[in-house]
């Protein structure tokens, strides 16, 4: 996986246009975060440290785990503070433990196989002090096999998704420097239930589930969860 997010990625990233990367976005996230980390954070999938970095502004202890050498380079150009280590998130260890563990932007899709998303849950759990919370935002899993998620001048994204094998390829069609690029990402879609049934196998309970960081209702046509499990 680390190959989709090398070279450029990072600064691409950075880049990148969307409601994730909107000020007021990004501050809605650090405001639902923030009173869960009073015991210190850990960010999988930390990447270029969109949210980690202003958490860390507000005086949290942060901390992080990547599978990308060149993302978290482009952490290091915004900070030398937050300790990363590079790896895995399955099975990547920090020192320490958290009150809040936390994984954005469908960042456990990008653990393409059942067990080892079973491994990211125990890996938070094993990082929290008792009553610490583990949060996922994630999108729920699409209704056709295929779905146009992007359409603009300079980027079409495609969703492809298997039901059977719950493999789901995001294929992205870039305008670059005046020429089209496709790469297509693999994930692994899955639903809220099965999310929860993984964090009941970490010894983890449901503590609430929303459809967005200012709490609004999740609902059946909810287009993403944003769910709290608690460390009994």
């Amino acid at each position: 996986m680390s190959g989709w997010f090398a070279e450029d990625a990072g600064v691409r990233y950075d880049e990148s246009k969307g409601d994730e990367f909107e000020p007021a976005t990004i501050e809605a996230t650090v405001e639902f975060l923030a009173p869960l980390a009073h015991g210190g954070a850990l960010e999988l999938a930390i990447g270029t440290g969109r949210i980690a970095v202003p958490l860390a502004a507000r005086g949290v202890r942060v901390a992080g785990i990547d599978l990308s050498p060149d993302m978290v380079a482009e952490l290091r150009k915004k900070t030398d503070e937050i300790p990363v280590a590079v790896g895995d998130m399955s099975m990547t260890k920090v020192e320490g433990t958290f009150s809040l563990v936390y994984t954005v932007l469908n960042s456990i899709n990008n653990v393409t196989t059942q067990d080892g998303q079973v491994d990211v849950f125990a890996n938070a759990a094993a990082h929290l002090e008792p009553g610490g919370c583990f949060v996922v935002e994630v999108g729920v899993q699409n209704r056709q096999r295929l779905e146009v998620f992007d359409l603009s001048d300079t980027h079409v994204g495609v969703d492809e998704l298997d039901f059977d094998t719950q493999r789901l390829v995001s294929h992205h069609f870039s305008l670059v420097d005046g020429e089209w690029r496709r790469i297509s990402v693999p994930f692994r879609s899955v639903s809220p239930a099965e999310l929860d049934l993984m964090a009941r196998l970490a010894g983890l309970e449901l503590r609430e589930r929303w459809a967005d960081w200012d709490r609004s209702p999740f609902t059946e046509a909810s287009a993403k969860h944003i769910s709290v499990w608690a460390k009994k």
